[in-house]
């Protein structure tokens, strides 16, 4: 029989403690404040451009661009809300649907969630993607409204799966007669339009809205504001504050960083049985969250950056060898054989390792080869042991841990 002695002590002493906490909520990354400082300018571009639709007409595709954290989601909600209210206010057929590209993870999914925003049930499997897009193309055009798509992280989608998804959407207005479409796109990658086909681009990139990392005074006047309702009144210390701003600004300005580091030292602070946050709770809860900041931005790549990491991962056994492309190259297209998928090229290949470069899992430095010129030597910038617990609980890539590539093989046999 369980003992269930220690769970109790640890939910009374929870209960009975002096409260850290007033609302946690205030700082997870899904709460929309009232306010949104320091991006005034972004709202007001992004309400100029779907203002048009309070009087029926189509606004302009926008594909908004910025690094994590920077608030692009937030003021992209923040705005269709208010618009959604403006409609009301002025009787305009306004519909609008969010769509996370990376959490519903293919077309197929993309099409079925704006089908279930306007009330048509489709099949989780089963149907044909042209199918599905058929059906919400149909269903959209008998409401007779501006439908506005807002695709997030569209990023994700698109380099693993190409950008056909885009193509049907900003050609859907040639077939509709009664209803309008217009697109958001949300991107993690300014370099996205190097993914793009031309024909794509042309139509998609009507409008574009960048957003610049928040600087450590930014940042510090955001959890400012946060803090007076997330904490109870004398709970959190100046010190800790400006300590989670300045983490938080060295990491590429994100606010989403500042807000798990300002929550993570509360509850580190809540176990611990103290009254106030201190910068010491900040420090405890950086360890807390670079760990798991690791092991989620590997369980959220692509397929293709995954397999690059695998790829690299192979390569490294035994010793602290960096690897180049092309030697990358061939484990990766052996890996996609593995698993059945279709390699991308070269060029795509040296894309998403520059993308794994910036997100800080890769190392790439470009080294001289004396008269044989330069040469960019690739290695891994985490533990091995930490890709090797991530990835061998994937369903589809968990035997790839222990694979045994044929082209090492083939290079130690020489």
């Amino acid at each position: 029989m369980v003992d269930t002695s220690i769970l109790d002590k640890v939910f009374e002493k929870f209960v009975s403690n002096t409260r850290v906490f007033c609302d946690r909520e205030v700082l997870r990354h899904d709460y929309l404040p009232d306010r949104l400082p320091h991006r005034e300018e972004q709202v007001r571009q992004l309400g100029e451009i779907l203002a048009p639709t309070l009087k029926s007409s189509r606004g302009s595709n926008v594909f908004i661009y910025g690094k994590t954290g920077t608030g692009k989601t937030a003021v992209t909600k923040y705005v269709l809300n208010h618009l959604e209210t403006k409609a009301k206010e002025f009787h305009a057929p306004l519909r609008f649907c969010y769509v996370n590209c990376r959490m519903v993870g293919s077309e197929y999914r993309v099409f079925a969630t704006l089908c279930q925003s306007i009330g048509l049930l489709v099949p989780f499997t089963g149907l044909s993607a042209g199918e599905v897009f058929d059906r919400f193309k149909a269903g959209v055009d008998a409401l007779g409204v501006i439908f506005i798509v807002v695709l997030d992280e569209a990023d994700a989608l698109i380099k693993g799966r190409g950008d056909s998804l885009l193509y049907e959407l900003t050609r859907i207005n040639e077939a509709l007669t009664k209803s309008k479409i217009s697109m958001i796109g949300i991107s993690n990658d300014l370099r996205l339009k190097e993914f793009l086909d031309p024909r794509v681009l042309s139509s998609l990139s009507e409008e574009e809205i960048v957003f610049r990392p928040y600087d450590a005074s930014e940042l510090r006047n955001i959890l400012s504001e946060r803090a007076p309702s997330a904490f109870c009144s004398g709970a959190l210390s100046d010190a800790a504050l400006s300590l989670c701003s300045a983490l938080a600004a060295a990491e590429h300005g994100d606010a989403r960083r500042a807000l798990d580091l300002l929550r993570v030292a509360g509850e580190v602070a809540e176990r611990a049985g103290a009254t106030t946050v201190v910068e010491d709770h900040v420090r405890e809860a950086e360890k807390h969250i670079e760990h798991n900041r690791v092991f989620e931005a590997l369980s959220n790549l692509t397929l293709h950056s995954k397999l690059v990491v695998l790829s690299i991962y192979h390569l490294s056994k035994g010793d602290t060898h960096r690897a180049i492309t092309g030697e990358i190259f061939e484990i990766y297209n052996e890996l996609c054989y593995e698993m059945g998928v279709a390699p991308l090229t070269q060029r795509r290949l040296s894309s998403l390792v520059n993308e794994l470069d910036s997100m800080g899992l890769l190392n790439a430095k470009v080294v001289s080869m004396g008269r044989y010129g330069r040469s960019k030597k690739i290695g891994l910038e985490i533990a091995r042991t930490i890709i090797k617990e991530v990835f061998a609980g994937d369903t589809r890539l968990g035997h790839l841990v222990g694979y045994e590539p044929k082209y090492l093989t083939r290079n130690e046999n020489r």
